[in-house]
This record gives C-alpha cells, sequence and structure tokens, in this order.
C-alpha cells in the first residue's frame, strides 16, 4: 500500500453545512480521513487510489449558495495525529467548561471535557457549539430527561450529563459521528448516554424534558414538529447551527408549535435560541 497521498484543502462558506454535505459526498470516494480547519477542512487520499477527474461529478462544489475552493497538495508518510493535533486548540467558555484533547493540559474548571473529533463536528471551536455550551452552563438540566439531535462529537451530551441530565439519548445521521459520539462518550467516563445512529424518525413515541438540536435552519424546520411532540410539559429545546437572519423562520415555526420563546445568543452572525414548552 502507497504510503503516498494527496490533500485537499478546502475553503468553504457557510463553512458547517457547506464542509457536512461536501464531506459526504467525499465519504463515498475513497477519501480516508477528514480533518476540521479553521476556514473549512482538509480531506486526504492515497495517491494509488486517486484519479484527475475525481471531483469531476461533484455538482455542489459550483453550487451557488456556497463559496468553495481548494488546493492540492502530495503529502509523504501523513501522521494523522500530528495533522489533527496542529488544528485543534483548546477552548474556554466562560471560565466554567474547558474543551481540549487528551495532549492538552487539564484546566482547574468545573466542567473538563475531552474532545477526539477525527472527522466530527463539534469540538466547541464552532459559534453555534459554543453558544450551546452558554445555554446548558446557565440551564438547571438536573434529571432531565435529554435529547442531543445531530450530536456529533457528543460534546453537548456530554457537558448535560457532567451537569446531571439523565438519562440521555445522541442521536446522528452520520456513522462516523455515531462512532465518535460513543467513544468521547467513554473517554469521559459518561454512564447515562445512548448513542443511535439515525434521524428524527428514531423520535416516534419519545419524550423528553431537555432537547438539544445543533444542526442546521432546513433540518430544524423541518424536523421541529417531532421535537414539539417530544417535549414535556415545561420541557427546554435549545437550538442553533443558523444565521442570524434565520431567526424569524425558526421563531415562527416555534410560536406555530406552542413554544415560548426565552433567551438568544449571538455570535458572529450565528445564533442559538431557548424555547419552553409552558
Amino acid at each position: 500500500m502507497s504510503n503516498v497521498y494527496l490533500g485537499y484543502h478546502f475553503t468553504v462558506e457557510p463553512k458547517e453545512l457547506g464542509s457536512e454535505i461536501l464531506i459526504a459526498l467525499l465519504g463515498e470516494k475513497p477519501f480516508e480521513s477528514f480533518i476540521e480547519t479553521e476556514h473549512g477542512f482538509s480531506a486526504f487520499i492515497q495517491k494509488e487510489f486517486w484519479k484527475k477527474n475525481i471531483l469531476d461529478d461533484i455538482d455542489f462544489l459550483h453550487n451557488i449558495e456556497f463559496s468553495i475552493s481548494y488546493t492540492i497538495e502530495e503529502i509523504d508518510q501523513v501522521n494523522w495525529n500530528e495533522e489533527w493535533e496542529k488544528n485543534f486548540e483548546p477552548i474556554d467558555v466562560n471560565g466554567q467548561c474547558h474543551v481540549r484533547a487528551t495532549f492538552h493540559p487539564k484546566k482547574d474548571v468545573q466542567f473538563d471535557i475531552i474532545i477526539e473529533p477525527k472527522m466530527s463536528f463539534g469540538t466547541g471551536h464552532h459559534e453555534t457549539t459554543h453558544m450551546m455550551i452558554q445555554h446548558l452552563l446557565e440551564t438547571d438540566v438536573t434529571n432531565l430527561k435529554t435529547l442531543d439531535m445531530g450530536c456529533g462529537t457528543a460534546i453537548l451530551a456530554i457537558l448535560a450529563e457532567m451537569k446531571g441530565a439523565k438519562p440521555i439519548d445522541a442521536i446522528d445521521i452520520d456513522n462516523w459521528c455515531f462512532l465518535n459520539s460513543i467513544e468521547n462518550a467513554e473517554r469521559n467516563n459518561c454512564n447515562q448516554i445512548s448513542v443511535y445512529e439515525g434521524d428524527a424518525s428514531l423520535l416516534k413515541n419519545k419524550k423528553y424534558d431537555l432537547i438539544i438540536a445543533n444542526i442546521n435552519r432546513n433540518i430544524l424546520l423541518n424536523d421541529m414538529q417531532q421535537y414539539a411532540d417530544c417535549l414535556n410539559k415545561n420541557g427546554v429545546l435549545l437550538l442553533s447551527g443558523f444565521y442570524t437572519e434565520d431567526i424569524s423562520f425558526i421563531d415562527a415555526s416555534c410560536v406555530e408549535k406552542g413554544l415560548t420563546f426565552v433567551k438568544k445568543f449571538e455570535r458572529n452572525n450565528w445564533t442559538s435560541l431557548k424555547y419552553v414548552n409552558l
């Protein structure tokens, strides 16, 4: 097997949704690994499996709703840990929650979370994850039956358990996120989190006191009725994954389903909303 790889370094805007879609498309080809970067992600493929026209059939690269560009480089003897480590910095939220990798030193904070994102998104660096952590830090989740929908790395489910939520369901449609969430839950000694691979169809006949959904506008709007149906009386719904200009669409959908707006955070044109089922 060849040790020579080609690295495709993608710049994507909007980053999170565009990267999620593009990684799914590249995953159908012989790309082996994906690493999140500041402005997008890098994808790696062994040179022996590469062909010049490998991206020609990916129409999404030319989608007018996204700005996508990339460069290519040849890499010998890829050290995946090194590639990943140089793109991952620990973060701090409100001096209460520290999100880090295993190779970062532990800080004296109330909630110390160890995440190895690998191909998954949700390290806490993205604005939406950061704001959802803020919501959770301010919310008493003790003994609340919780759903982390579109869990990614399960970072939010892990924090919820650390704050006393139980039991917790974590769901993601992506197989790598499903596997990564299981690993991260074990890594943080969580025993209240059950991870499932799938979509909102898994929510049938389920009930929760707290629903966390950090996905994207279209999926949230599509699945909002199912979230509302699953939310117990006085239950809390935390939403993010969309831009400030999308607030009116999300809010109209929530209000229509009887949910009451409580609070919002905004960060670099991204936003996060909190609702209650009164």
